[in-house]
């Protein structure tokens, strides 16, 4: 079951972080609230027979999926990678990962611009919305084996920050403006 925390707003890599007691917990309907991260639980055993993954898939028209597997061993130019990640960063489609080994962390601002850490273990699904600011790392088991959804062809393209200027980034203000429309599950 995934927790999630405000951390501080350091740049530097906090992966040994959960080592001590996060400072302030976050509920998953606040984390909704704040930032429009959605959260799912699903069978990671069985995923593919999952109702819940299978509905959110025909509801939101996911139509191409992949599987990556991030580890020293696994996953080419790793530390770069691992970098490359962990630069807060948005995408004009909304991310969606659901964990099926390992654990790490996705960190995204909240309506205040304040570090929310997400902790990610195997049968957690989270969306990450367009236009958000965000980053990801591993904690210290340096791996994760993750399923990755997308509407159509995979757009794989980060726009680091600042790109407040982009039309995703002004809707997705706008949205947390509004307030998110809570899901229909």
């Amino acid at each position: 079951m995934v927790r999630a925390w405000y951390m501080d707003s350091s740049d530097v890599d906090q992966r040994l972080e959960h080592h001590r007691e996060p400072p302030k917990f976050v509920s998953l309907d606040n984390l909704f609230a704040v930032t429009g991260v959605e959260y799912f639980e699903i069978n990671h055993l069985d995923y593919e027979t999952d109702t819940t993954l299978k509905k959110l898939r025909e509801d939101r028209g996911y139509t191409y999926e992949d599987e990556i597997t991030c580890s020293k061993k696994c996953l080419q130019n790793y530390e770069e990678k691992l970098k490359n990640f962990f630069t807060e960063h948005l995408h004009t489609d909304e991310e969606i990962r659901l964990v099926l080994d390992g654990s790490g962390y996705f960190d995204v601002r909240d309506k205040n611009d304040q570090w929310i850490r997400i902790e990610v273990t195997p049968g957690d699904l989270i969306i990450i919305p367009s236009g958000i600011y965000h980053r990801f790392t591993l904690d210290t088991n340096n791996y994760i084996k993750a399923k990755r959804y997308f509407v159509g062809e995979p757009v794989w393209l980060p726009y680091n920050r600042p790109a407040d200027n982009m039309e995703c980034r002004k809707q997705y203000l706008q949205q947390l403006l509004q307030g998110f429309e809570t899901p229909s599950f």
